[in-house]
Protein backbone atom coordinates (compact mmCIF):
# COMPACT_ATOMS: atom_id res chain seq x y z
CA UNK A 1 0.00 0.00 0.00
CA UNK A 2 1.42 3.25 -0.82
CA UNK A 3 1.98 6.06 1.82
CA UNK A 4 -0.83 8.72 2.00
CA UNK A 5 0.32 12.29 1.28
CA UNK A 6 -0.64 14.53 4.41
CA UNK A 7 -1.18 18.38 3.29
CA UNK A 8 0.75 20.96 5.00
CA UNK A 9 -2.60 22.48 6.78
CA UNK A 10 -3.13 24.22 9.67
CA UNK A 11 -6.50 24.80 11.86
CA UNK A 12 -6.95 29.29 12.24
CA UNK A 13 -9.78 30.12 13.20
CA UNK A 14 -11.41 26.87 12.67
CA UNK A 15 -10.53 26.69 9.02
CA UNK A 16 -7.92 24.86 7.52
CA UNK A 17 -4.96 26.64 5.19
CA UNK A 18 -3.60 25.50 2.48
CA UNK A 19 0.27 24.83 3.09
CA UNK A 20 1.08 28.08 0.87
CA UNK A 21 -1.17 30.21 3.19
CA UNK A 22 -0.23 28.92 6.00
CA UNK A 23 3.37 29.87 5.27
CA UNK A 24 2.43 33.39 4.61
CA UNK A 25 0.17 33.69 7.30
CA UNK A 26 3.17 32.44 9.35
CA UNK A 27 6.14 34.39 8.04
CA UNK A 28 3.71 37.48 8.98
CA UNK A 29 3.84 35.80 12.47
CA UNK A 30 7.20 35.89 12.93
CA UNK A 31 7.56 39.33 11.06
CA UNK A 32 5.54 40.83 13.95
CA UNK A 33 7.82 38.69 16.58
CA UNK A 34 10.66 40.26 15.03
CA UNK A 35 9.60 43.89 15.06
CA UNK A 36 8.21 43.79 19.01
CA UNK A 37 11.59 42.29 19.58
CA UNK A 38 13.24 45.24 18.63
CA UNK A 39 10.65 47.76 19.59
CA UNK A 40 11.57 46.20 23.48
CA UNK A 41 15.14 46.33 23.07
CA UNK A 42 14.93 49.73 21.74
CA UNK A 43 12.52 50.59 24.95
CA UNK A 44 15.44 48.86 26.99
CA UNK A 45 18.35 50.97 25.31
CA UNK A 46 16.42 54.15 25.77
CA UNK A 47 15.47 53.40 29.69
CA UNK A 48 19.49 52.91 30.27
CA UNK A 49 20.21 56.09 28.11
CA UNK A 50 17.50 57.63 30.07
CA UNK A 51 19.34 56.55 33.23
CA UNK A 52 23.19 57.44 32.20
CA UNK A 53 21.79 61.09 31.46
CA UNK A 54 20.51 61.49 34.89
CA UNK A 55 23.55 60.19 36.51
CA UNK A 56 25.56 62.70 34.49
CA UNK A 57 23.52 65.47 35.34
CA UNK A 58 23.98 64.70 38.98
CA UNK A 59 27.95 64.17 38.51
CA UNK A 60 28.29 67.07 36.59
CA UNK A 61 26.51 69.69 39.13
CA UNK A 62 28.10 67.92 42.28
CA UNK A 63 31.65 68.70 40.54
CA UNK A 64 33.79 72.05 39.07
CA UNK A 65 35.74 75.80 39.56
CA UNK A 66 34.36 78.21 42.30
CA UNK A 67 35.36 81.69 42.82
CA UNK A 68 34.67 82.41 46.36
CA UNK A 69 35.54 85.29 48.61
CA UNK A 70 36.54 85.29 52.21
CA UNK A 71 35.96 87.27 54.86
CA UNK A 72 39.18 86.68 56.53
CA UNK A 73 41.58 84.49 54.61
CA UNK A 74 41.90 80.68 56.15
CA UNK A 75 45.39 80.47 55.79
CA UNK A 76 46.23 82.99 58.69
CA UNK A 77 44.09 80.94 61.13
CA UNK A 78 45.89 77.62 60.27
CA UNK A 79 48.63 76.17 58.17
CA UNK A 80 47.34 75.75 54.76
CA UNK A 81 43.91 76.94 55.98
CA UNK A 82 43.23 73.81 57.44
CA UNK A 83 41.48 74.62 60.66
CA UNK A 84 40.99 71.30 61.69
CA UNK A 85 44.63 71.13 62.57
CA UNK A 86 44.11 73.67 65.47
CA UNK A 87 43.00 72.10 69.05
CA UNK A 88 39.54 72.95 70.38
CA UNK A 89 40.62 75.62 72.50
CA UNK A 90 42.39 77.69 69.75
CA UNK A 91 38.84 77.42 67.48
CA UNK A 92 36.87 78.56 70.41
CA UNK A 93 38.79 81.64 70.86
CA UNK A 94 38.46 82.56 67.31
CA UNK A 95 34.77 82.53 67.54
CA UNK A 96 33.16 85.75 67.83
CA UNK A 97 31.79 86.78 71.01
CA UNK A 98 28.43 87.68 70.19
CA UNK A 99 27.25 84.42 69.09
CA UNK A 100 28.72 82.06 71.88
CA UNK A 101 25.17 82.04 73.34
CA UNK A 102 23.37 80.82 69.93
CA UNK A 103 26.53 78.05 69.78
CA UNK A 104 25.29 76.76 73.39
CA UNK A 105 21.65 76.90 72.61
CA UNK A 106 21.74 75.29 69.29
CA UNK A 107 24.04 72.43 70.01
CA UNK A 108 23.99 71.60 74.07
CA UNK A 109 20.95 73.19 75.59
CA UNK A 110 17.94 70.74 76.25
CA UNK A 111 15.49 73.45 77.14
CA UNK A 112 13.42 75.64 74.78
CA UNK A 113 15.09 78.33 72.98
CA UNK A 114 13.08 81.03 75.32
CA UNK A 115 14.04 79.51 78.57
CA UNK A 116 18.05 79.17 77.66
CA UNK A 117 18.73 82.59 79.35
CA UNK A 118 16.93 82.64 82.41
CA UNK A 119 17.50 78.90 83.31
CA UNK A 120 21.00 77.69 85.16
CA UNK A 121 23.33 76.06 82.66
CA UNK A 122 23.38 73.02 84.82
CA UNK A 123 19.93 72.38 83.78
CA UNK A 124 19.98 73.97 80.23
CA UNK A 125 23.02 72.11 79.68
CA UNK A 126 22.77 68.52 81.76
CA UNK A 127 25.63 65.92 81.26
CA UNK A 128 28.14 69.11 79.64
CA UNK A 129 31.18 69.23 80.93
CA UNK A 130 31.52 72.97 82.98
CA UNK A 131 33.99 74.88 84.46
CA UNK A 132 33.94 75.42 88.14
CA UNK A 133 30.63 76.99 89.75
CA UNK A 134 29.18 77.62 86.32
CA UNK A 135 26.52 75.17 86.80
CA UNK A 136 24.45 77.68 89.26
CA UNK A 137 24.79 80.79 86.76
CA UNK A 138 22.73 81.72 84.44
CA UNK A 139 23.95 82.44 80.59
CA UNK A 140 23.96 85.98 81.61
CA UNK A 141 25.96 85.49 84.81
CA UNK A 142 28.45 83.58 82.81
CA UNK A 143 31.71 85.60 81.40
CA UNK A 144 33.40 85.37 78.31
CA UNK A 145 35.58 82.89 78.83
CA UNK A 146 34.00 80.76 80.85
CA UNK A 147 31.50 80.66 77.58
CA UNK A 148 34.49 79.52 75.74
CA UNK A 149 35.53 76.72 77.88
CA UNK A 150 31.83 74.99 77.06
CA UNK A 151 32.00 75.44 73.66
CA UNK A 152 36.09 73.74 73.82
CA UNK A 153 35.03 71.54 76.46
CA UNK A 154 32.21 70.08 74.74
CA UNK A 155 32.02 70.58 71.11
CA UNK A 156 34.39 68.14 68.66
CA UNK A 157 36.97 69.78 66.51
CA UNK A 158 34.67 69.44 63.27
CA UNK A 159 31.50 70.95 64.39
CA UNK A 160 34.06 74.10 66.08
CA UNK A 161 35.88 74.43 63.07
CA UNK A 162 32.67 74.20 60.71
CA UNK A 163 31.54 77.61 63.00
CA UNK A 164 34.72 79.16 62.84
CA UNK A 165 34.22 78.41 58.82
CA UNK A 166 30.90 80.17 58.69
CA UNK A 167 31.29 82.93 61.05
CA UNK A 168 34.49 84.13 61.28
CA UNK A 169 36.05 82.52 57.62
CA UNK A 170 32.64 83.08 55.87
CA UNK A 171 33.35 81.88 52.35
CA UNK A 172 31.30 83.18 49.76
CA UNK A 173 30.97 80.98 46.77
CA UNK A 174 30.15 84.07 44.16
CA UNK A 175 30.23 81.80 40.88
CA UNK A 176 30.07 77.87 40.43
CA UNK A 177 30.55 76.04 36.88
CA UNK A 178 29.81 72.37 36.31
CA UNK A 179 32.23 69.64 35.80
CA UNK A 180 31.45 70.34 32.09
CA UNK A 181 32.03 73.56 31.89
CA UNK A 182 35.38 73.20 34.05
CA UNK A 183 36.66 70.42 31.49
CA UNK A 184 36.23 72.16 28.61
CA UNK A 185 35.98 75.81 28.93
CA UNK A 186 39.05 76.87 31.13
CA UNK A 187 39.96 79.43 29.45
CA UNK A 188 36.23 81.22 29.77
CA UNK A 189 36.51 80.39 33.44
CA UNK A 190 40.26 82.18 34.00
CA UNK A 191 38.92 85.23 31.92
CA UNK A 192 35.69 85.72 34.11
CA UNK A 193 38.08 85.77 37.27
CA UNK A 194 40.20 87.94 36.05
CA UNK A 195 37.77 90.49 34.28
CA UNK A 196 34.98 90.55 37.28
CA UNK A 197 36.99 89.15 40.35
CA UNK A 198 40.65 90.31 39.55
CA UNK A 199 42.24 87.08 39.56
CA UNK A 200 44.98 86.60 41.26
CA UNK A 201 45.77 89.43 42.26
CA UNK A 202 42.82 89.72 44.48
CA UNK A 203 43.99 88.46 48.05
CA UNK A 204 40.35 88.63 49.22
CA UNK A 205 39.13 86.13 46.10
CA UNK A 206 40.26 82.43 45.28
CA UNK A 207 39.37 80.27 42.33
CA UNK A 208 39.70 76.15 42.52
CA UNK A 209 38.32 73.28 41.46
CA UNK A 210 35.64 71.66 44.30
CA UNK A 211 34.27 68.64 44.39
CA UNK A 212 31.04 68.98 46.39
CA UNK A 213 30.94 65.76 47.57
CA UNK A 214 33.64 64.88 49.99
CA UNK A 215 34.14 63.38 53.02
CA UNK A 216 34.08 66.91 54.92
CA UNK A 217 30.31 67.07 53.68
CA UNK A 218 29.84 63.81 54.84
CA UNK A 219 30.95 64.15 58.44
CA UNK A 220 29.92 67.64 58.59
CA UNK A 221 26.59 68.78 60.53
CA UNK A 222 24.10 70.48 58.75
CA UNK A 223 24.20 74.14 58.41
CA UNK A 224 22.83 77.49 56.86
CA UNK A 225 25.45 78.40 54.72
CA UNK A 226 26.04 75.93 51.94
CA UNK A 227 29.80 76.53 51.84
CA UNK A 228 30.22 74.39 55.22
CA UNK A 229 27.31 72.54 55.62
CA UNK A 230 27.31 69.19 55.41
CA UNK A 231 24.84 66.02 55.80
CA UNK A 232 26.08 64.40 58.46
CA UNK A 233 22.77 65.21 60.35
CA UNK A 234 20.47 63.72 57.72
CA UNK A 235 22.61 60.27 57.11
CA UNK A 236 22.00 59.61 61.17
CA UNK A 237 18.48 60.94 60.78
CA UNK A 238 17.69 58.28 58.05
CA UNK A 239 19.60 55.68 59.73
CA UNK A 240 17.73 55.75 62.72
CA UNK A 241 14.41 56.06 60.88
CA UNK A 242 15.08 52.72 58.82
CA UNK A 243 16.73 50.87 61.67
CA UNK A 244 13.09 51.57 63.04
CA UNK A 245 11.23 50.67 60.51
CA UNK A 246 12.78 47.59 59.55
CA UNK A 247 12.40 46.58 63.16
CA UNK A 248 8.77 47.02 63.54
CA UNK A 249 7.35 46.39 59.46
CA UNK A 250 9.50 42.97 59.26
CA UNK A 251 8.19 41.75 62.49
CA UNK A 252 4.53 42.27 61.74
CA UNK A 253 4.94 41.78 58.13
CA UNK A 254 6.41 38.48 58.12
CA UNK A 255 3.65 37.66 61.17
CA UNK A 256 1.27 38.61 59.06
CA UNK A 257 2.29 36.52 55.85
CA UNK A 258 2.32 33.65 58.01
CA UNK A 259 -0.99 34.22 59.45
CA UNK A 260 -2.29 34.50 56.10
CA UNK A 261 -0.36 31.46 54.02
CA UNK A 262 -0.09 28.71 56.70
CA UNK A 263 -3.20 29.14 59.39
CA UNK A 264 -5.60 31.23 57.14
CA UNK A 265 -8.50 28.64 55.72
CA UNK A 266 -9.60 31.12 53.01
CA UNK A 267 -13.41 30.56 53.43
CA UNK A 268 -13.53 33.19 56.02
CA UNK A 269 -14.86 36.54 54.37
CA UNK A 270 -13.06 38.26 57.43
CA UNK A 271 -10.06 36.56 55.98
CA UNK A 272 -10.88 37.31 52.41
CA UNK A 273 -11.66 41.10 53.33
CA UNK A 274 -7.86 41.70 55.10
CA UNK A 275 -6.42 39.81 51.98
CA UNK A 276 -7.94 42.31 49.69
CA UNK A 277 -6.95 45.26 51.26
CA UNK A 278 -3.71 44.07 51.93
CA UNK A 279 -3.10 44.09 47.96
CA UNK A 280 -4.93 47.72 47.89
CA UNK A 281 -3.06 49.49 50.36
CA UNK A 282 0.56 48.98 48.30
CA UNK A 283 -1.03 51.22 45.96
CA UNK A 284 -2.17 54.00 48.38
CA UNK A 285 -0.25 57.12 47.42
CA UNK A 286 2.72 57.99 50.18
CA UNK A 287 1.20 61.21 51.20
CA UNK A 288 -1.82 59.34 52.53
CA UNK A 289 0.20 57.35 55.13
CA UNK A 290 1.78 61.00 56.18
CA UNK A 291 -1.85 62.19 56.99
CA UNK A 292 -1.81 58.94 59.04
CA UNK A 293 1.10 59.01 60.62
CA UNK A 294 0.25 62.86 61.21
CA UNK A 295 -3.25 61.81 63.14
CA UNK A 296 -2.30 58.92 64.77
CA UNK A 297 1.21 58.82 65.76
CA UNK A 298 1.51 62.55 66.46
CA UNK A 299 -1.02 63.80 67.57
CA UNK A 300 -3.58 60.76 69.27
CA UNK A 301 -0.43 58.99 70.40
CA UNK A 302 1.95 62.25 71.39
CA UNK A 303 2.45 61.01 75.04
CA UNK A 304 4.46 57.97 73.65
CA UNK A 305 6.26 59.26 70.47
CA UNK A 306 6.74 62.92 71.83
CA UNK A 307 4.80 64.38 68.25
CA UNK A 308 7.05 65.22 65.41
CA UNK A 309 10.28 62.72 66.15
CA UNK A 310 11.60 59.63 64.78
CA UNK A 311 9.69 57.38 66.42
CA UNK A 312 6.29 58.79 64.69
CA UNK A 313 8.04 58.95 61.43
CA UNK A 314 9.69 55.69 61.71
CA UNK A 315 6.05 54.17 62.46
CA UNK A 316 4.40 56.00 59.61
CA UNK A 317 7.31 54.46 57.29
CA UNK A 318 6.89 50.90 58.51
CA UNK A 319 2.67 51.55 58.01
CA UNK A 320 4.21 52.29 53.92
CA UNK A 321 6.19 49.67 53.25
CA UNK A 322 3.99 47.13 55.78
CA UNK A 323 2.36 45.63 52.58
CA UNK A 324 4.80 45.38 50.33
CA UNK A 325 6.18 42.84 53.12
CA UNK A 326 3.46 41.17 53.71
CA UNK A 327 2.86 40.36 49.70
CA UNK A 328 6.50 39.83 49.15
CA UNK A 329 6.63 37.61 52.20
CA UNK A 330 3.51 35.69 51.07
CA UNK A 331 4.47 34.96 48.09
CA UNK A 332 7.91 33.72 49.09
CA UNK A 333 6.23 31.50 51.79
CA UNK A 334 4.06 30.08 48.90
CA UNK A 335 6.63 29.17 46.72
CA UNK A 336 7.94 26.82 49.41
CA UNK A 337 6.99 23.11 48.27
CA UNK A 338 3.83 21.74 49.91
CA UNK A 339 5.96 18.43 49.75
CA UNK A 340 8.57 19.82 52.93
CA UNK A 341 5.64 20.82 54.67
CA UNK A 342 4.01 17.07 54.45
CA UNK A 343 7.22 15.34 55.25
CA UNK A 344 7.93 17.51 58.34
CA UNK A 345 4.26 16.75 59.35
CA UNK A 346 5.20 13.36 58.99
CA UNK A 347 7.90 13.04 61.04
CA UNK A 348 5.12 14.19 63.93
CA UNK A 349 6.47 17.81 63.87
CA UNK A 350 3.65 20.20 64.70
CA UNK A 351 2.32 23.04 62.70
CA UNK A 352 3.95 25.56 64.61
CA UNK A 353 7.70 23.65 64.29
CA UNK A 354 6.84 23.03 60.65
CA UNK A 355 6.78 26.63 59.95
CA UNK A 356 9.81 27.89 62.41
CA UNK A 357 11.79 24.97 61.22
CA UNK A 358 10.77 23.75 57.47
CA UNK A 359 9.13 26.52 55.99
CA UNK A 360 10.19 29.97 56.98
CA UNK A 361 14.39 28.68 56.48
CA UNK A 362 13.00 28.22 52.70
CA UNK A 363 11.31 31.06 52.59
CA UNK A 364 13.85 33.45 54.01
CA UNK A 365 15.90 34.39 50.70
CA UNK A 366 12.97 35.59 49.28
CA UNK A 367 11.10 37.64 52.20
CA UNK A 368 14.90 39.71 52.84
CA UNK A 369 14.84 40.58 49.32
CA UNK A 370 11.56 41.84 49.16
CA UNK A 371 12.03 43.37 52.80
CA UNK A 372 15.16 45.10 51.97
CA UNK A 373 13.76 46.28 48.56
CA UNK A 374 10.87 47.58 50.36
CA UNK A 375 13.36 49.50 52.57
CA UNK A 376 14.59 51.01 49.31
CA UNK A 377 11.70 52.39 48.62
CA UNK A 378 10.77 54.01 52.00
CA UNK A 379 14.55 55.69 52.43
CA UNK A 380 13.61 57.84 49.36
CA UNK A 381 10.31 58.68 50.50
CA UNK A 382 9.92 62.44 51.08
CA UNK A 383 5.88 62.93 51.35
CA UNK A 384 4.89 61.25 54.02
CA UNK A 385 8.37 62.91 56.33
CA UNK A 386 7.44 66.41 55.30
CA UNK A 387 3.27 65.73 56.90
CA UNK A 388 5.12 64.51 59.69
CA UNK A 389 7.15 67.13 60.50
CA UNK A 390 10.72 66.85 59.27
CA UNK A 391 12.69 69.71 59.90
CA UNK A 392 15.24 70.87 57.14
CA UNK A 393 17.19 73.00 59.40
CA UNK A 394 18.01 70.92 62.23
CA UNK A 395 21.97 71.46 63.33
CA UNK A 396 21.84 68.52 65.65
CA UNK A 397 22.62 65.10 65.52
CA UNK A 398 19.47 62.93 66.52
CA UNK A 399 20.55 60.76 70.24
CA UNK A 400 16.90 59.25 70.65
CA UNK A 401 13.97 57.70 69.36
CA UNK A 402 12.18 60.69 70.29
CA UNK A 403 14.62 63.29 68.47
CA UNK A 404 13.78 65.84 65.97
CA UNK A 405 15.10 65.04 62.75
CA UNK A 406 15.47 65.20 59.26
CA UNK A 407 16.23 62.83 56.90
CA UNK A 408 18.24 62.86 53.06
CA UNK A 409 15.35 63.09 50.77
CA UNK A 410 14.27 65.94 53.19
CA UNK A 411 17.60 67.66 52.92
CA UNK A 412 17.75 67.07 49.14
CA UNK A 413 14.43 68.83 48.68
CA UNK A 414 14.89 71.97 50.69
CA UNK A 415 18.32 72.41 48.77
CA UNK A 416 16.96 71.90 45.34
CA UNK A 417 14.20 74.55 45.94
CA UNK A 418 16.58 77.27 46.67
CA UNK A 419 17.70 79.74 43.86
CA UNK A 420 21.47 79.35 44.20
CA UNK A 421 23.75 77.34 42.66
CA UNK A 422 25.70 76.72 44.97
CA UNK A 423 22.53 74.53 46.81
CA UNK A 424 22.31 73.07 43.83
CA UNK A 425 25.64 71.52 43.84
CA UNK A 426 25.06 70.41 46.93
CA UNK A 427 22.04 68.68 46.45
CA UNK A 428 23.57 67.22 43.52
CA UNK A 429 26.42 65.72 46.38
CA UNK A 430 23.32 64.51 48.56
CA UNK A 431 21.46 62.52 45.55
CA UNK A 432 25.15 60.76 44.82
CA UNK A 433 24.83 60.05 49.15
CA UNK A 434 21.77 58.36 48.45
CA UNK A 435 22.38 56.45 45.17
CA UNK A 436 25.01 54.88 47.00
CA UNK A 437 23.27 53.70 50.19
CA UNK A 438 20.24 52.12 47.87
CA UNK A 439 22.63 50.61 45.92
CA UNK A 440 23.94 49.17 49.06
CA UNK A 441 20.92 48.20 50.28
CA UNK A 442 19.83 46.45 47.09
CA UNK A 443 23.80 44.93 47.48
CA UNK A 444 22.99 43.50 50.66
CA UNK A 445 19.62 41.99 49.75
CA UNK A 446 21.52 40.19 46.58
CA UNK A 447 24.24 39.04 49.00
CA UNK A 448 21.96 37.59 51.78
CA UNK A 449 19.50 35.75 48.96
CA UNK A 450 22.71 33.97 47.62
CA UNK A 451 24.32 32.95 51.00
CA UNK A 452 20.82 31.44 52.58
CA UNK A 453 20.47 29.44 49.17
CA UNK A 454 23.87 28.06 49.26
CA UNK A 455 23.53 27.20 53.31
CA UNK A 456 19.76 25.31 52.61
CA UNK A 457 21.56 23.99 49.15
CA UNK A 458 24.15 22.59 51.47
Amino acid sequence: MSAVEVPNTQPIDGRLLAGAEFTRQLAARQRRGRLWARFFSLSTVVAVVALITLLLSIINDAFGFVISTYRVDPTTLAPDGNLELLSNEELAALLPERRLGAYLRDNLSVVPPTEFPSVPLGQALPGAILPPGVAEKTFAETTVEERRSILANNLNVDLLASLVELDVVSEDVRETYTLIESLFERDRIEREYEEKFGGASATDTVKYFRSWLSLDFITAPQASSPEVAGIRTAILGTVWIMAITVVFSFIVGVGAAIYLEEYATGNNPLERFIETNIRNLAGVPSIIYGLLGLAVFVRVLEGITQGRTILSASLTMGLLVLPVIIINAQEALRAVPSSLREASFGLGATRWQTILRTVLPSAMPGILTGTILAMSRAIGETAPLIVIGASTTIFVDPSSVVSKFTALPIQIYDWTRRPQDDFRSIAAAGILVLLVLLIGLNATAIILRQRIRRSLQS
